[in-house]
């Protein structure tokens, strides 16, 4: 079963971990000091920030993060984003890693991806969509979305999260009309536990 609640402080160098491991390094190219952790994770695991980072268990085991915030929250993220695909009112995003590299390849993706989406449209009435850009050459990522539902909408140039890509990316998007596959996995329920 996958569950989940925020990350917290307590989680910071189990994240630093999974920041490290090659296979989340790539494509998050994230500082891994302890301070840069605290310093990026910290607002939000203390909810001063808008956006909400989730930790991910499978079978009561930390199996990843997902991010997810409102895009109107990030107005220089919207006018990145605009030139490239429309960003209509209650558009939402999210990010996500699987952090166990022994996980990696084995359909949790889409299924983490397919739940956090169920989960948004059930907590937050007000969102409309989810947009996700995802770099070109990062396939894995996006044939995770397209497995959890999401369909290609725009192609175009963002900033890359890791310096060595270029700048094409695709983005992908979901309404909140769309239902997802009712023969999918069971939805992602809220960890008990922390």
């Amino acid at each position: 079963m996958i569950t989940w609640r925020r990350l917290d402080e307590r989680d910071f160098p189990l994240l630093r971990e999974w920041l490290e491991r090659p296979h989340v390094a790539r494509w998050w190219n994230h500082e891994t000091s302890a301070e840069a952790v605290a310093r990026d994770f910290g607002p939000a695991a203390r909810g001063e920030e808008p956006s909400e980072d989730l930790l991910v268990f499978l079978d009561g085991r930390p199996l990843g993060l997902v991010q997810r915030m409102m895009l109107a929250d990030y107005p220089e993220y919207v006018a990145e984003l605009a030139p490239v695909v429309a960003v209509p009112e209650g558009a939402m995003s999210i990010d996500y890693l699987i952090g166990d590299p022994q996980q990696v390849g084995r359909g949790l993706g889409p299924r983490i991806i397919r739940d956090i989406i169920e989960r948004t449209w059930e907590e937050l009435p007000a969102a409309t969509c989810v947009l996700v850009p995802v770099s070109t050459a990062n396939r894995a990522s996006w044939r995770a979305l397209e497995k959890a539902g999401l369909r290609r909408v725009a192609e175009g140039d963002l900033e890359p999260d890791n310096p060595i890509d270029d700048r094409a990316h695709y983005v992908y998007r979901i309404d909140r009309s769309t239902q997802p596959d009712q023969d999918g996995p069971a939805p992602l329920r809220r960890a008990t536990t922390g």
